[in-house]
């Protein structure tokens, strides 16, 4: 029996985390999670679930929780050291890193000191601060198995790769979202409503604006740079609006291997929870007959992201803080209603080319070039309103 904290457990990832873990009740236990402020759902799962501690670093929610877990033999715990001790507890075994955004850097850094498995859903952890995350991994012995749907089909594509010299090429597919065939220009009038409406996926509120804007296609050609060590030139983002190819390799062999499933999430997850072997998952199974896939180049005016995020890839440091920082920004501004769709590209335009950035990462320097980004973003998005 595999006991697992999962941070970020009220959310998209967390829900599809908990199916996987319900459906394999003799293999898995949740021995504790972390959330923010949704406390229905936290009851929720404390009552299908038994957790022995449940964190929140949102005060008022620990208070509501403490009211409505005075039956449950689930601890409470408020404050950021009692959540340090939970991730280094010997009694967790796998570390599910669910929490959305820049915010789940400092639990995915604790956590690859442990030596435990990580199943990262935190892509941003990685954006940020990929030239330090690795190498600590590294250092203590700490498995990253990514969840993200693409980099968890590579993950799976490369088991039986002997070196990076087999390797020639690596697809990234991208769905193209809500807005598929439009132009930026045309992108002035759409609604919150129709960004959130993705096609395929069901996910929280920030990675839906990030596939809306193909922006979460770039935060993961970086994250693929760090997780598997290979130079941004080996991959390239492709269209493919069915979202049942997740990832193709290409080996210098010419054979290529394609990793197919239908759109759901717990696949990645059970897959990575795994260990090299099959967890049984009640998912959809596809019907070939009648299946078209279709594939075609990312959208023109949309490569300054991509080469912004092939930037970031060369040129390490701080870069990805800021692409992060300027994009997380413009998501939140949309999301309040104080700005255009279409202006999204504009705040990370003009704050990423408007920033002198250093080459040394520290874990410090992230945390304040963060901070004065999203000061210069706020900036722009100003002059937009």
């Amino acid at each position: 029996m595999k006991n697992i904290l999962l941070l970020g457990g009220t959310g998209s990832v967390g829900s599809s985390s908990l199916k996987v873990i319900h459906q394999n009740k003799n293999e898995f236990n949740l021995y504790g999670i972390s959330f923010d402020n949704n406390v229905d759902r936290a009851v929720e799962i404390i009552k299908d679930f038994s957790p022995n501690f449940i964190h929140t670093n949102n005060e008022e929610s620990a208070k509501k929780l403490e009211k409505e877990c005075g039956n449950f033999d689930t601890q409470v715990i408020f404050n950021k050291d009692d959540l340090q001790n939970l991730i280094v507890k010997d009694d967790v075994d796998i570390i599910i890193s669910a929490i959305s955004g820049f915010a789940g850097l400092e639990t995915t850094m604790s956590a690859a000191k442990t030596g435990k498995t990580i199943l990262l859903a935190n892509k941003e952890s990685i954006v940020v601060a990929g030239d330090l995350l690795m190498p600590l991994a590294k250092k203590y012995n700490t498995s990253i198995i990514p969840i993200d749907s693409e980099h968890n089909a590579i993950h799976q594509c490369l088991a039986s790769c002997k070196s990076s010299k087999d390797i020639s090429k690596v697809i990234i597919t991208a769905s193209g979202g809500p807005f598929l065939g439009k132009s930026i220009g045309e992108l002035d009038t759409v609604t919150l409503e129709q960004a959130l409406n993705h096609p395929n996926w069901s996910m929280g509120s920030k990675i839906s604006i990030d596939s809306a804007s193909l922006v979460n296609k770039c935060l993961e050609l970086i994250e693929a740079k760090y997780l598997f060590d290979l130079q941004e030139s080996f991959f390239d983002l492709v269209i493919h609006p069915q979202s049942i190819i997740h990832s193709v390799v290409t080996y210098v062999d010419g054979s290529s291997i394609a990793h197919m499933s239908n759109p759901d999430m717990t696949v990645p997850i059970a897959n990575a929870l795994s260990n090299n072997r099959k967890i049984p998952i009640q998912f959809n199974p596809m019907d070939l007959n009648g299946l078209n896939l279709s594939f075609e180049a990312f959208p023109k005016d949309r490569l300054f992201l991509e080469k912004m995020a092939r930037d970031v890839c060369n040129e390490g440091g701080l870069t990805g803080t800021v692409f992060n920082a300027a994009n997380e920004m413009a998501v939140t501004a949309f999301l309040n209603k104080e700005i255009k769709f279409s202006d999204i590209y504009s705040i990370l335009n003009r704050t990423f080319n408007g920033k002198d950035m250093s080459k040394d990462i520290e874990l410090e320097s992230i945390y304040e070039m963060d901070k004065e980004t999203r000061k210069q973003a706020k900036k722009v998005i100003e002059s937009l309103t």
